[in-house]
């Protein structure tokens, strides 16, 4: 089957022909606007951290007790490549790596294999083991943080203050989670003297059974009457240090409280798991993960409208800094690409006005912005958002674009120069360069086809360079 002439169905046929090419560049610059940026692609991380703790317990024990049967249930998941567990003494974390060929769409459900094992075994571990504790979130990208810090306030009050800030930002668009990170755990500390106990025949089980008793929340009966059924309850929330203070404890006959044997004191954990100082000072930090797809200039934009409006809000003294901003990366790639863009079409167009004069230029030049749009509405159709990968493959597309354009115009000038009318000098250049334009440019496309075919992390990560280098 013959293969309709283009070039010359192109000239014969000039207003169909501007006509697409005025649609092209209008769909383009729609499709530009509305694709999703982003520093880099999205990809599943094929790994999870399962972590078990026993205080008290040493490495082996945690080894032999804990760590041997979780395992043994790991290792019944499908797709399972390997299982790295590190020790300490009281605690054990294993990560679970799943195979690189491992399909995107199966990652959730085999997740779900692990933290559904975990639970099922969860019984039948030693008394006082706590988990096992299954994170599959750890491999959140922070779009930005954001770090609020007040000097002198009381770091639960700071706290109180960001979960307010955390439950607003939550409700921005784009924004998929926002979380908080760096707070200092509040606890009440019980201190009591050894030897005053030993005097007073009481143990520390005997006060944690008293506390641990009073604590609890228990059905305290019900009143029926003739109309509505009335419930008793019994406070038994000892949050309240004062509360706590109140708790009996049975010495012998007698009864004393709580505080007349123990310090009672609201503080803080201790050691701090970890601790988040910004420009120096003490601060808690907020977390924003993008939601997938979303533009990330456009949340940028939002974020910092959100910040501003947040610091007007704050009280005297507190001060809301943002530390990271991944907008900034995104427009800083965005932009190298438009400038390697604008400077490619100019060089092109200005070497091409010398070489084979004006016109002949314009149309060079033409050829990349419009090839260019068309690319940006498949893209859109596609999902493919701008990010790392599809901007390299946009930029070594301009070199084939360019080139092929000069190529063909060239060969149309040189026919018209030897007396052929326009619609035979297009017709002549289509038939001696399209073959051979084509074959080298599927050539070239080819090479990125393990890429974008690949069933790995990587081809999950990089293919996109294939599909826009081959759809450009």
């Amino acid at each position: 089957m013959s293969v309709p002439n283009l070039s010359a169905l192109a000239v014969r046929e000039r207003a169909v022909t501007l006509f697409f090419l005025i649609l092209a560049v209008i769909a383009g610059n729609y499709a530009i606007l509305a694709l999703g940026r982003a520093e880099d692609p999205a990809f599943t991380v094929r790994v999870k951290v399962v972590s078990a703790l026993r205080p008290g317990a040493t490495p082996q024990e945690m080894q032999q007790q804990v760590v041997d049967r979780l395992e043994k249930r790991i290792q019944e998941v499908d797709y399972l490549y390997r299982i790295e567990t590190s020790f300490r003494p009281g605690r054990a974390d294993l990560q679970v790596e799943f195979q690189d060929y491992t399909p995107q769409a199966k990652i959730p459900d085999l997740l779900y294999q692990v933290r559904k094992r975990m639970q099922d075994e969860a019984g039948n571990l030693p008394d006082g083991v706590i988990g096992p504790i299954v994170n599959d979130d750890f491999s959140d990208v922070y779009f930005s943080l954001i770090a609020l810090a007040a000097p002198g306030l009381p770091s639960r009050e700071l706290t109180r203050e960001a979960e307010a800030i955390r439950d607003r930002l939550q409700r921005v668009d784009g924004v998929h989670k926002a979380l908080l990170l760096g707070e200092r755990t509040e606890r009440v500390y019980v201190e009591f003297d050894n030897a005053q106990l030993v005097n007073l025949g009481l143990s520390p089980q005997a006060i944690f059974a008293a506390i641990d008793a009073n604590n609890r929340l228990a059905p305290a009966g019900r009143l029926e009457t003739a109309g509505p059924r009335l419930y008793l309850r019994l406070d038994a929330d000892l949050a309240d240090p004062a509360q706590l203070a109140a708790v009996p404890i049975r010495i012998g006959e007698r009864w004393l409280r709580l505080a007349d044997i123990a310090t009672i004191r609201r503080g803080y954990e201790e050691p701090p798991s970890y601790l988040v100082r910004a420009r120096g000072e003490d601060a808690v930090l907020l977390g924003v993960v993008m939601a997938k797809g979303e533009n990330g200039l456009a949340l940028g934009d939002r974020l910092a409208r959100f910040v501003e409006a947040e610091r007007a809000r704050l009280p005297l003294g507190m001060t809301l800094t943002v530390l990271t901003d991944q907008a900034e990366a995104i427009a800083a790639a965005v932009n190298l690409f438009q400038i390697k863009f604008l400077g490619s079409v100019v060089v092109v167009m200005g070497v091409s006005m010398l070489a084979i004069g004006l016109r002949a230029g314009l149309v060079v030049g033409i050829t990349v912005p419009v090839t260019l749009g068309i690319t940006f509405l498949m893209m859109q159709l596609m999902g493919i958002n701008l990010d790392r990968i599809t901007l390299g493959a946009l930029i070594i597309a301009l070199g084939l674009l360019v080139d092929d354009a000069i190529i063909a115009i060239e060969m149309m000038l040189v026919k018209m120069e030897e007396g052929w009318d326009r619609v035979r000098a297009a017709s002549h250049a289509w038939t001696v360069t399209a073959a051979p334009m084509l074959f080298g440019t599927l050539v070239t496309v080819a090479g990125f086809f393990p890429i974008g075919f690949a069933r790995s992390g990587v081809g999950e990560y990089a293919g996109n360079i294939f599909w826009v280098l081959g759809i450009s």
